[in-house]
């Protein structure tokens, strides 16, 4: 059985010990003096026999004495029947007819279990790890019903998980691992409830998919990127060629701002130290007939 020695969380043990080594040595002393008393006639020392007489009563105290921890509850026989749960604090029970044969620990505890080579709903291998919380919370159940309850929930997990794998797919495994983890705390909530065990949380650690599908989805997820970046890239050459085709319509009607824009240019152009450019020989009669009007219109004010 893997449940906790009594031994390793109930305290006393020294003091029981201790109580069997009197308790015994005084029996062996007691007989030796009434077989000395009735075939050698040696007579019995009153104070002597106290002595072991008390002896015995002290030793037969310290066999019964438990010291049982706060976190610890344990399980009491009466000749091979359960009686009750006991525990926690100092407990006496009457040797040779009461007997703890565990204990069980009333605190949180972690279990690891995983799931390898499981196949999921769309036939995909993968190992999968997680780890259950979980606590005792009716210690009679835990104790009666079950002859492991550590065993027992580990299986409960383990099997659990892979009934989940079975009915998901890989992608909502990637993507819902909360929701996957409140249902396999609820379907081991189902399967433990008769052992007294309840599930505090269950959390999903890791998922392991094959490396040839881990490449394929790393393709995948970079072709998809690269589409989402040509998309993008797509919508801009779009929004500034609709730019150029408002800004075409206003030096289509504004001579003035196509001639400025025009002149912009050249001197964009030519502002670099060292930078030279060459234009047509009629440049400058062209925007100077361009910009005559404008010189007309500045004599006239």
């Amino acid at each position: 059985m893997s449940l906790y020695n009594k031994s390793s969380l109930i305290g006393g043990g020294i003091i029981r010990g201790l109580g069997y080594f009197l308790f015994f040595l005084g029996i062996i002393i007691l007989l030796g003096m009434i077989i000395a008393l009735n075939f050698f006639g040696i007579p019995l020392n009153l104070l002597v026999f106290i002595g072991i007489i008390i002896m015995i009563f002290i030793g037969f105290i310290f066999m019964g004495l438990y010291i049982i921890p706060e976190w610890i509850k344990v399980p009491t026989l009466l000749l091979g029947k359960f009686k009750k749960m006991r525990g926690p604090g100092v407990l006496w029970l009457f040797p040779f007819i009461f007997k703890i044969p565990f204990s069980l620990d009333m605190r949180i505890i972690t279990t690891t279990f995983s799931a390898e080579q499981t196949l999921t709903k769309d036939n995909v291998p993968v190992n999968v790890d997680a780890v259950l919380f979980w606590k005792v919370v009716d210690s009679y159940k835990a104790s009666l019903r079950v002859q492991d309850y550590k065993t027992a929930i580990s299986w409960a997990a383990q099997t659990s998980l892979r009934d989940i794998i079975g009915k998901t797919e890989l992608s909502q495994m990637l993507a819902g691992r909360d929701e996957i983890s409140h249902d396999l705390e609820r379907i081991i909530d189902e399967r433990t409830e008769e052992w007294g065990v309840k599930s505090i949380s269950v959390e999903i650690r890791d998922v392991i998919i094959p490396t040839a599908l881990q490449d394929a989805m790393s393709r995948q997820a970079q072709a998809e990127r690269e589409r989402q970046a040509r998309i993008i890239l797509a919508g801009s050459e779009e929004q500034i060629a609709n730019k150029f085709i408002n800004a075409a319509h206003i030096y289509e009607s504004d001579e003035v701002a196509l001639n400025l824009r025009a002149m912009n240019i050249l001197y964009e152009s030519m502002k670099e130290k060292g930078a030279w450019i060459i234009v047509p020989s009629d440049m400058v009669n062209i925007l100077g007939g361009r910009f005559k009007h404008l010189s007309d219109f500045k004599k006239d004010k």
